[in-house]
């Protein structure tokens, strides 16, 4: 039994490796139910396995645009998760890293001048999350954060599908998971980030600041099962600036399940979720898929 999971884990990490690409760095969607709710005290490993298709590209009035258009974005990241015992202002310090694995391949035909295929893989740009304060009530969780991501991945601003965005984001989190019984088996959540972004290399063009939230409302079962609907919302703030910057915004949101399950026997849980985008601007509109795994040691 233990080889056939960890023969399962291993092939999903394989067969769909990747990360979608968006405005800004984060990518929505990447957390699900309850993502506003930390663990409690101890070591964590946590891979996140995306992978977002979309032939449909929006433009600033919501239209889709003409010409031929194609994104494949996939990623494997790992994520480790130190929460420790270090109590201030009532919570529990925690801290992260994440290494992302992508792959991305986008095309495009008869739009305008710009028709091209290419594709690119490699280390995207790594995510370190050194102040996370988590505390946990009986009716609730809540969390505040600050998160960097450093511009480790390859970016050529000739190439559309590079892996890095070549440059440096900050971002604040703050979230909260509300439980509507003694039980906690019902509960809601959203949790809120907010980009702040450097200077590109080679376009410098500082883009515009990105906001996010992603919420989800379920319940669990038997304590080790957890459905519910999932969803997220990203709008670009700020207008990008800089020589050749324009006042394109873009903005997208999400609707989908969500189902996860613990193996206590192994330390581990399971969550797949898949969310279809609709209304979006300025950007692509598809489906993205996610499988995690939490493994506590």
């Amino acid at each position: 039994m233990k080889r056939a999971l960890l023969f399962l884990l291993a092939f999903f990490a394989m067969t769909t490796a990747t990360a979608f690409a968006g405005s800004g760095h984060y990518g929505s969607g990447g957390e699900g139910l309850q993502a506003a709710t930390m663990p409690p005290p101890g070591l964590y490993w946590k891979t996140y396995v995306t992978y977002y298709n979309s032939s449909d590209n929006r433009d600033r009035d919501g239209h889709k645009a003409n010409g031929d258009f194609s994104l494949n974005a996939a990623s494997l990241s790992n994520r480790i998760i130190y929460s420790s015992d270090i109590e201030l202002l009532g919570g529990n310090l925690v801290m992260d890293a994440v290494v992302p694995i992508s792959y991305t391949d986008i095309s495009t035909k008869n739009i305008g001048a710009a028709s091209y295929s290419k594709n690119k893989s490699g280390v995207g740009d790594v995510i370190l999350e050194p102040f996370i304060l988590a505390w946990h009530g009986a009716w609730y969780d809540a969390l505040i954060a600050a998160a960097v991501f450093l511009p480790t991945g390859d970016y050529n601003m000739n190439n559309p599908a590079s892996i890095g965005k070549g440059y440096t984001t900050f971002m604040p989190s703050v979230g909260g998971t509300v439980y509507l019984d003694a039980e906690k088996t019902w509960h809601a959540s959203i949790l809120a980030r907010y980009e702040m972004h450097t200077e590109q290399d080679q376009t410098h063009i500082t883009p515009g600041n990105d906001f996010h939230f992603e919420w989800g409302a379920g319940k669990k079962f038997a304590d080790i099962y957890n459905l519910g609907l999932v969803g997220y919302c990203h709008w670009q703030v700020t207008d990008d600036s800089g020589t050749g910057a324009t006042d394109a915004r873009k903005q997208v949101y999400a609707l989908g399940p969500e189902f996860n399950f613990a193996i206590p026997s192994y330390n581990t849980s399971i969550a797949v979720r898949v969310l279809k985008e609709f209304e979006a601007q300025n950007a692509p509109q598809g489906v993205l898929g996610v499988l995690t795994v939490t493994k506590a040691f």
